[in-house]
C-alpha cells in the first residue's frame, strides 16, 4: 500500500541513492508495510537523499547494519532552503484553519501506521515497542491540538491614549525554521515542533539524528504524501540527513530565524552561540540532571513504582530521566531494597524491542556503552557503592545493567553530570529543606520530582523557594510529559519551551500595530511638535 512512501526524498528527490537493506531484515514483515523493502534487498529504490557520505543504520538490539543510507552535502541543505522560500509564502498565505486541517490529515495518516512506525523506531533506535508506541502517540496528539489552535490563535486589540487611534498586536509567522532532533525520541520532539510550526504558517528544514534516518524518512514521507494530496509543494516540510557539518549549514543560514535544537549541553551552547551572532532565535531542549524526593510521608509503594521507569525507562536515555534519588533518611535503606526487587522484576522482561512484551531494552550505541563504563568506573573511583548493576550484559546487543549507586557526595562531578544511561545516584537527607537545595544543585533544570502527601511541603515544592526546573510534579516521576503542557526547562537546559500552552510564541514573530482613523496626528504622551 505503500510501496512509494519512502522511495523519494520530500525535496532531494534528484539525487541517486545507494541505500540497501541487509537480506537477513527481509523477514520484517512491516518494513515492506512502511515501503522499505525491496524484492532484491534494496532499501529505498530510487532516489531520495543527497550526495553525500553514506552512513550506516545500526539496530542497538543485535548491533547488525540494517541500512547504508547516503547523506546530504551542505551545498544542498542551502539548496533546499532556497526551494522552501519559493514556496512558503503562498503556505503562509493560507488561512491557520486551512492549515491546521492539513495537520489534522497529517495526523491521521500517521495514525493508520502507528504500529509500523513504533516498530521502525524499536528496530533503529531501541526502546521497546511500549515505548515507541507511545511516541507515535505523542505525534498524533499534538497535530490533534495543533488543529484546535489553529482556530485560536490569537491577538490582541487594546486601548490607545490617542483620539481616532487603535492598537492592535499582531501574530505571524517567522518563515523557514530549522529543526534538529536527536536520537532519543526520533519522532515526537520533532512532531512537537513541526505540527505547531505548520499551523502558525511555517515551513521547516529537519536535521534528523545520523543514527535515525529510517524512521526520520518515513515520517517526512507520510507528511509529502498528505501535501500531494492537498497539492501543497511538499518542499516546505524538508529532511536532511547527515553528520555535524550538515546540522551546522542549517543553524548558521542566515534565513532560518529559529533554530529549535534538542541534544546535549555543550552541543546546545554552540548552537546557542552560532545562532545568536546572527540574531537568529533559539529554542533549546538540553540536559536534564533530573531528581526525585521522596519525603516520610510518601506512599513508597508508589513511590517506587514511579522511580522504576523514571529511572531505567528507555534505558535512561531520556532527557527527564532520574538521574539522582534524594530519599528521607527514615526510609532510604527500605526504598533501595524495594527498588532493587523492581529492577529484577524489570529484567524479567528484557529482550527484543520489537515484542510487546519486553520492558527494558538496549542502550543506542557502543558511544552509549562506553559512557556508562567510563562513568561507573569513576564513581567507584570516587567512593561510589554499586547498590545494583554496574555492567554490560553478556548478551548479543547494547545492553546494560539498571544501575544503583550510593555512597557519593553531592557535589561530586559524577553526579553533577549528566550520563545518558540507567544510571542512578542515591543521597540521603533529614528535611524536605535539604532535599530542595540538593535538586537545585546542579546546573540543569529540566524535570523534578516529590513525593509526599503533606500539603505543607507540596505547596512549598511548586513554590518560589521550591523546585528551580522548568517542570516541577507531585507524586509522578520525572518522566511523562503530556502535550497540553509546555514542555522544557531551566538553567543549562536551554529555557525552551515546546509543545503545549502558550509555545506556539516561539515560532511567531509579534507586531504592535497602530491604526490612526482619524484626520488628525496627536502624538504619544501628549507631545506637541506643530509645524
Amino acid at each position: 500500500m505503500l510501496r512509494q512512501l519512502i522511495t523519494k526524498c520530500i525535496y532531494f528527490n534528484k539525487y541517486k541513492a545507494t541505500n540497501i537493506l541487509y537480506k537477513s531484515y527481509t523477514n520484517y514483515k512491516f518494513l515492506k508495510e512502511l515501503g522499505i523493502y525491496a524484492e532484491n534487498a534494496g532499501l529505498f529504490d530510487g532516489n531520495w537523499s543527497g550526495t553525500g557520505k553514506i552512513a550506516e543504520s545500526i539496530s542497538p538490539s543485535t548491533e547488525n547494519v540494517i541500512a547504508k543510507v547516503q547523506q546530504s552535502t551542505v551545498e544542498e541543505v542551502h539548496s533546499a532552503i532556497d526551494k522552501i522560500y519559493d514556496c512558503w509564502p503562498n503556505w503562509a498565505a493560507l488561512p491557520s484553519p486551512m492549515r491546521g486541517d492539513i495537520v489534522r490529515q497529517i495526523g491521521n495518516e500517521i495514525r493508520k501506521f502507528k504500529i509500523p512506525l513504533a516498530k521502525l523506531i524499536s528496530l533503529e533506535m531501541g526502546k521497546p515497542m511500549l515505548e515507541s508506541t507511545g511516541e507515535v502517540q505523542e505525534y498524533i496528539d499534538i497535530c490533534d491540538y495543533a488543529v484546535g489552535l489553529s482556530r485560536m490563535l490569537p491577538g490582541k486589540l487594546l486601548p490607545s491614549e490617542r483620539q481616532d487611534h487603535t492598537l492592535l498586536e499582531m501574530w505571524n509567522p517567522l518563515g523557514v525554521i530549522g529543526i534538529i532532533t536527536a536520537f532519543n525520541f526520533p519522532v515526537a520532539v520533532f512532531g512537537w515542533n513541526s505540527a505547531i510550526a505548520m499551523i502558525c504558517g511555517n515551513a521547516s528544514i529537519w536535521k534528523c539524528s545520523p543514527t535515525t534516518p529510517l524512521i526520520s524518512i518515513a515520517i517526512t514521507k507520510i507528511i509529502a504524501r498528505v501535501l500531494d494530496k492537498n497539492r501543497i509543494p511538499g518542499s516546505i516540510v524538508s529532511l536532511v540527513t547527515g553528520d555535524a557539518n550538515i546540522g551546522d549549514a542549517v543553524v548558521t543560514n542566515r534565513r532560518i530565524p529559529l533554530i529549535s535544537f534538542t541534544g546535549s549541553v555543550t552541543n546546545g551552547k554552540q548552537v546557542a552561540l552560532k545562532v545568536q551572532e546572527r540574531f537568529g532565535k533559539i529554542l533549546l531542549e538540553l540536559g536534564g540532571n533530573n531528581a526525585m524526593i521522596v519525603s516520610d510521608s510518601a506512599n513508597m509503594d508508589m513511590a517506587v513504582k514511579a522511580a522504576t521507569f523514571s529511572c531505567i525507562g528507555t534505558s535512561g536515555q531520556r532527557c527527564t530521566t532520574t538521574r539522582r534519588l534524594i530519599l528521607h533518611k527514615n526510609l532510604k535503606k527500605e526504598f533501595i531494597e524495594k527498588l532493587k526487587k523492581s529492577y529484577s522484576i524489570v529484567l524479567n522482561a528484557i529482550g527484543d524491542p520489537l515484542k510487546e512484551t519486553t520492558l527494558y531494552s538496549p542502550l543506542h550505541s557502543q558511544c552509549s556503552i562506553n559512557a556508562y563504563e567510563n562513568t561507573i568506573s569513576k564513581a567507584i573511583k570516587n567512593g561510589g557503592v554499586i547498590e545494583f548493576g554496574g555492567k554490560r550484559m553478556d548478551r548479543k546487543g547494547f545492553y546494560v545493567e539498571p544501575t544503583i549507586i550510593s555512597g557519593l557526595k553531592v557535589d561530586d562531578d559524577i553526579a553533577q553530570t549528566e550520563t545518558f544511561a540507567p544510571i542512578v545516584y542515591v543521597f540521603e537527607v533529614n528535611s524536605l529543606d535539604e532535599a530542595i537545595t540538593i535538586n537545585n544543585s546542579v546546573s540543569q533544570g529540566l524535570s523534578s520530582s516529590l513525593f509526599t502527601d503533606n500539603i505543607q511541603h507540596l505547596f512549598k515544592w511548586i513554590g518560589p523557594n521550591g523546585s528551580d526546573c522548568g517542570i516541577v510534579n507531585v507524586n509522578i516521576g520525572t518522566s511523562g510529559a503530556e502535550i497540553g503542557g509546555a514542555f522544557g526547562g531551566e538553567k543549562s537546559t536551554g529555557g525552551g519551551r515546546e509543545s503545549g500552552s502558550d509555545s506556539w510564541k516561539y515560532y511567531m514573530r509579534r507586531s504592535t500595530v497602530t491604526i490612526n482613523y482619524g484626520q488628525t496626528l496627536p502624538l504619544a504622551q501628549g507631545l506637541k511638535f506643530e509645524i
